[in-house]
């Protein structure tokens, strides 16, 4: 709230949504990559500082995740170890985007400048794009419930990702009774050129459920819409299946798309795996 001092008389102004603002900005390199939200920067008068991303919450790479923060995921040490992970693949999203770069830190006056342990509140732009959004629409982040201008945004892509079972909110079905199928990791960058070391750019998928899943009719497919589908297949639990982009001579655990030129995009992409009837099943954005 605002006071003011108008002909004798004093006036209270309170500050709404309708009223907020982004207020200013300010250009920083990016040194190192903390966790999700959480950048070290440098000024260009070589003075650091802190950044923590105003308004959302990825998963703890440090400490111990709470689940109960994230709506829906079981609070057992199998969706506590999920979490740890998606963490860390948030983590390596902000890292290979951001880290080295120049950013445009916007600050919002709903909130506080500066936050616990006296880090930096801020909106992290970059490339016109802003990070913080992109995280909450990608499933890599939670919002996190405060006063900020753009929470209604966040709000609803933040419902979209919960909706599709987004990269941390694909926690949810961990430790399920029947199957369940995850991205495990994702490989876009093959040494050396990528068009030429086509088998060396790959998607793995698990089963981390406890029961066989018969993946036959099932589809990978990037942002793009390139699409391959698994012929007869069936995956036990635990076990892995690997998806090159190449050629190849498919086996249980390895399976050749037969691309003539790369799939993934090295900057980012989302991949995103679906069932026989269409139902998404797990998609990761990077």
């Amino acid at each position: 709230m605002t006071v003011l001092l108008v002909c004798g008389l004093t006036v209270a102004l309170v500050v709404t949504p309708a009223t907020a603002e982004i207020t200013d900005s300010q250009q920083v390199t990016v040194t190192n990559v903390v966790d999700g939200d959480t950048l070290d920067v440098q000024y260009a008068n070589g003075t650091t500082d802190t950044v923590r991303l105003l308004g959302v919450d990825t998963p703890e790479t440090y400490g111990e995740n709470t689940p109960d923060e994230w709506e829906g995921v079981p609070n057992t040490q199998a969706g506590k170890d999920c979490l740890h992970s998606e963490g860390e693949n948030a983590k390596a999203f902000m890292k290979n985007n951001l880290e080295g770069k120049q950013i445009t830190l916007k600050f919002d006056s709903e909130s506080d400048h500066r936050g616990y342990y006296g880090r930096l509140l801020a909106y992290v732009y970059y490339g016109g794009a802003d990070y913080n959004y992109k995280l909450v629409q990608s499933g890599q982040a939670r919002v996190y419930d405060s006063t900020f201008t753009k929470s209604d945004s966040y709000y609803s892509a933040e419902a979209s990702a919960q909706d599709a079972e987004q990269n941390a909110w694909g926690c949810r079905n961990v430790g399920d009774s029947g199957g369940s199928v995850s991205i495990s990791r994702i490989h876009e960058d093959a040494a050396g050129n990528d068009n030429d070391n086509l088998n060396d750019e790959y998607v793995v998928l698990e089963n981390t459920g406890t029961t066989s899943i018969d993946v036959t009719g099932w589809t990978v497919s990037d942002e793009s819409g390139k699409t391959y589908t698994f012929s007869s297949s069936t995956l036990s639990p635990g076990q892995t299946v690997t998806l090159h982009s190449g050629s190849g001579s498919d086996t249980n655990s390895d399976v050749y798309w037969g691309r003539s030129g790369a799939v993934w995009n090295n900057g980012g992409d989302t991949v995103s795996v679906t069932d026989s009837s269409g139902a998404s099943v797990a998609t990761k954005a990077y």
